[in-house]
């Protein structure tokens, strides 16, 4: 566990931190959402493609990344759930879970893809607050 914490306030703290988080990403403040990551973060969310280090390095990525909805009026939200936590012996904490991203359209056209497995290495700033040492998404394809 990080510190003396419960179990159960973890779980609702990793919890609330990942729903600030991804409302950061779905709403396109990318850079705050970089901070959320440590200094030399590592960010892994497209296959075949490197993971983005450092926060200036995840906020290009992702930058890149949504230069496919600038002609499309896309609302994208990003779902997490299934949360199984893991503290470590180093104080870190392994949180794995699953993610859903539901793309609306103005027509209303909803989909809902990628379906992923995401595993975040957790761990506190100088002040006690978590952040991501690195995020892994994988994505579920068949091989």
């Amino acid at each position: 566990m990080i510190g003396t914490q419960s179990l159960t306030d973890l779980y609702v703290e990793v919890q609330h931190f990942h729903a600030r988080q991804m409302q950061l990403l779905d709403g396109g403040d990318f850079p705050a959402y970089a901070a959320t990551f440590t200094e030399d973060g590592e960010f892994t969310h497209t296959p075949q493609q490197p993971p983005a280090r450092g926060r200036d390095g995840i906020v290009t990525e992702l930058n890149r990344f949504h230069e496919r909805f600038a002609e499309d009026p896309v609302i994208r939200r990003h779902w997490f759930n299934q949360l199984w936590l893991e503290p470590r012996e180093d104080g870190s904490v392994q949180a794995t879970y699953y993610a859903l991203v539901v793309t609306t359209r103005p027509e209303r056209n909803v989909t809902i893809a990628p379906s992923c497995v995401v595993r975040d290495v957790l761990v506190r700033d100088g002040e006690g607050n978590l952040l991501v040492r690195s995020r892994t998404v994988d994505h579920d394809r068949r091989a």
